[in-house]
C-alpha cells in the first residue's frame, strides 16, 4: 500500500508536464464562471489539455492555410481567415474578426445608416 501512492504522485507529475498550459490559469477561468462552485483535479487536467490541443489545432490548420507557410510564420490574419472560413472555428468569428481599415468600417456603417434611412 505504500507504494500507490509514490506511484500515483509520480504519475499526477508525469501528467503536469504533458502540458504547456498554466493550470491555475485555466482553473481561474473556470472559476469565473457563476455556475462552477468547485473543480474536480481530473476535470481541471483534462480541460487544460483539451484546450492545448484544441489551440494547437487551430494554430496548425491556421498555418496550413495561411498565407505565411513559406516564411514559418503565422499571422492574426491567418487566424481570422481560418475562423472565417472553416465551419469548425466559425464560432471564434467574434473573438477573431478579420481586420479592416477604419475608413473601410467607416464606408460601411453609413452603408448601413443609408439602409436603415430608407425603411
Amino acid at each position: 500500500m505504500s507504494q500507490a501512492k509514490p506511484d500515483k504522485d509520480s504519475q499526477a507529475s508525469e501528467a503536469k508536464k504533458a502540458i504547456s498550459l498554466p493550470i491555475s490559469r485555466v482553473k481561474l477561468i473556470m472559476k469565473s464562471s457563476p455556475d462552477v462552485s468547485s473543480i474536480n483535479q481530473d476535470a481541471l487536467f483534462l480541460t487544460t489539455k483539451a484546450t492545448e490541443l484544441f489551440v494547437q489545432h487551430l494554430a496548425l490548420t491556421s498555418f496550413n492555410n495561411g498565407s505565411g507557410r513559406e516564411a514559418n510564420t503565422l499571422d492574426y490574419s491567418d487566424l481570422a481567415k481560418t475562423a472565417e472560413e472553416t465551419d469548425t472555428f466559425h464560432f471564434l468569428t467574434d473573438i477573431l474578426p478579420k481586420k479592416i481599415l477604419a475608413r473601410e468600417y467607416l464606408k460601411s456603417l453609413e452603408q448601413m445608416e443609408d439602409e436603415d434611412a430608407d425603411f
